[in-house]
């Protein structure tokens, strides 16, 4: 079969849409951040994921132009204002990089399952396989530098053992007693109270900087909720004694220029909340505590309705850039008839 007549599926042009509206968000943001950051480890990994960036959207614009599809729009140097004053600690990049580098693995290895044409699952199984190095080299250069956020030790098993009793799951009766959290909830608990650390700064620094009263509040609203989100997943630890995370100091400056457009912003807050909301479903089904499930679910449908007043936002001020789609034939249909 001649390859030029295999047309893309809605699932590669949904991958492809979305994979070029990321990596352009986050090459603006990793342009703005190249320009302050000094740290001599820190840099070279910025200039990597940001080349990396670069050149995905490179090859993406080739896949349009080769398939005919409309450019997305996008984010670009109109996006950016590249002479406002520093924003982020030079530890805050690269904890940005080594999370940013999380969400793309997740990202990638859907995008390469829901693929079928073969130069599609070969660029994003490449993009999985650059993010995968990235992220390594960035959890590395963390741990050498000792600005690394560990998960908690617990000790080894020294023997196997086997669920003797259907109250393992139990965690709602006050009255019975709760078993000690297990090391894949621990896992989960702490995973989620590092994404929910970076989101919470990362609204502190656009609620500052956006010139707009919508975006300031849902950016505070968000930081609220990240915290709020964070001491829930905390004291679940604490109650079976698991020392508390220590997350490194990821902090912003207290500059309140405008660094980066509100759509930009908006955008990135929807990404870290639709990341957010598959950590707590991967966690909800993973943990095995009724208790915790029912945690996670609740907290997915917070994270949900936050994330709809922000699409609200975006469309009220035409930031919203729409996804492709099918077109609604039954409507066309009708303006036939009215001509």
């Amino acid at each position: 079969m001649n390859k030029k007549n295999v047309h893309l599926t809605a699932a590669e042009i949904a991958s492809v849409w979305a994979g070029y509206m990321n990596d352009s968000m986050t090459r603006s943001v990793l342009r703005f951040m190249l320009k302050h950051v000094n740290d001599p480890e820190i840099k070279p990994l910025i200039q990597q994921s940001y080349d990396i960036a670069v050149h995905r959207i490179e090859q993406l614009q080739q896949v349009f132009e080769e398939e005919n599809y409309a450019t997305p729009n996008g984010f670009s140097e109109q996006d950016i204002n590249m002479q406002a004053p520093w924003l982020f600690t030079d530890v805050f990049c690269l904890t940005y990089v080594t999370h940013m580098a999380r969400i793309g693995m997740s990202v990638y290895s859907g995008f390469v399952s829901m693929s079928i044409k073969k130069e599609i699952r070969d660029y994003f199984t490449q993009g999985l396989q650059e993010t995968i190095m990235l992220y390594n080299q960035a959890t590395q250069t963390a741990l050498e530098k000792g600005v690394n956020s560990r998960q908690p030790y617990i000790e080894p098993p020294k023997e196997i053992d086997y669920v003797n009793s259907k109250k393992y799951f139990n965690g709602f009766n006050p009255f019975s007693e709760k078993r000690p959290i297990n090391a894949v909830e621990i896992a989960h608990l702490y995973t989620n109270i590092q994404t929910n650390e970076i989101g919470s700064k990362l609204c502190l620094a656009f609620a500052q900087t956006s010139p707009s009263k919508d975006v300031q509040n849902f950016m505070i609203k968000s930081k609220n909720m990240a915290q709020k989100h964070i001491k829930i997943f905390v004291n679940e630890m604490l109650k079976d004694d698991v020392g508390a995370p220590q997350v490194p100091d990821v902090g912003v400056s207290d500059s309140t220029t405008q660094t980066f457009s509100d759509a930009l912003m908006m955008f990135h807050m929807s990404l870290m909340m639709s990341a957010g909301v598959g950590n707590y479903s991967t966690a909800a089904a993973a943990s095995q505590r009724a208790d915790l499930q029912m945690n996670y679910q609740r907290l997915s449908l917070e994270v949900a309705e936050l994330a709809k007043s922000g699409a609200d936002i975006m469309i009220d001020h035409h930031w919203f850039e729409q996804p492709p789609g099918i077109k609604d034939r039954e409507k066309l249909a009708k303006q036939k008839g009215k001509g």
